[in-house]
């Protein structure tokens, strides 16, 4: 079976500094896949690499068996690979609703001078994308705020709204760069069953990365650990906890 995404020795230098250095791994289709290390050891720049923000300085990537190495960011979403980001990056000044029908672009077919002025088919266009929007704003508790200015939704709230704009890209594969991210212990227990629905809900796969171990542990089929920008171990939960080397470089930091 094709790998959902594959990476290939994947590496990122940025003048003198490895950022991630000769990364490989396969993540099924249908897998939830954790992604876990110290500050600095290349998470969020995989993820960079993995969605087109960041071109590769070496390496190769496929999705479903299709070299995407050199993929801009729109492509690669156009190709069902959406993400969040650590930092929330929302339109501020639009309102919730707003914010996940801009997820939709991908998949509307009428011209932006069409879509404003509601000529031919943009009229119907823009009600179903209306109403899928609030369709996954409700999935996420949102219904309620829809209109609600992006920049006034409480953290936890912003991040719900992150997911949902991402879910609105219709998504094969979905990165999660520190979900849970603020939240307090109940909350993320509730992520995590969250995760285990929306995995089997909407078919997808999912890379996450997390700093709160318990979280990915009991969460994810399979870990991979960075440190430095290498891969230093991967495998199921249970093997990542026992090794030497995870103990050392992260785990024995949450002793």
């Amino acid at each position: 079976m094709t790998a959902a995404l594959e990476v290939s020795g994947l590496t990122r230098r940025f003048g003198g500094v490895t950022a991630v250095d000769g990364v490989s791994f396969a993540v099924n289709r249908g897998e939830v896949f954790g992604v876990i290390g110290p500050n600095g050891a290349g998470k969020t720049t995989l993820f960079n690499l993995v969605t087109g923000i960041t071109p590769p300085t070496s390496g190769t990537l496929f999705h479903d068996g299709t070299d995407i190495t050199t993929a801009r960011p729109h492509q690669v979403a156009r190709r069902g690979i959406a993400r969040t980001f650590q930092n929330i990056r929302l339109f501020s000044e639009l309102s919730a609703l707003e914010n996940v029908m801009i997820g939709r672009h991908c998949h509307t077919r009428s011209g932006l001078f069409s879509g404003v002025l509601g000529l031919g088919s943009a009229g119907a266009e823009e009600r179903a994308v209306r109403k899928r929007a609030l369709e996954l704003l409700a999935l996420m508790g949102l219904a309620s705020r829809a209109q609600v200015k992006a920049r006034n939704l409480p953290y936890g709230d912003q991040r719900r709204l992150e997911i949902a704009r991402a879910l609105a890209l219709e998504p094969q594969v979905l990165l999660l760069d520190e979900p849970a991210a603020g939240m307090n212990p109940s909350e993320k227990t509730a992520l995590s069953d969250f995760m285990r629905r929306l995995r089997e809900d909407f078919d997808l796969t999912l890379l996450i990365i997390e700093h709160h171990v318990p979280l990915v542990m009991g969460l994810c089929d399979r870990i991979a650990v960075l440190d430095f920008g290498r891969m230093i171990a991967l495998g199921d939960p249970e093997t990542v906890r026992r090794d030497p080397a995870v103990v050392e470089a992260y785990l024995g930091e949450e002793g």
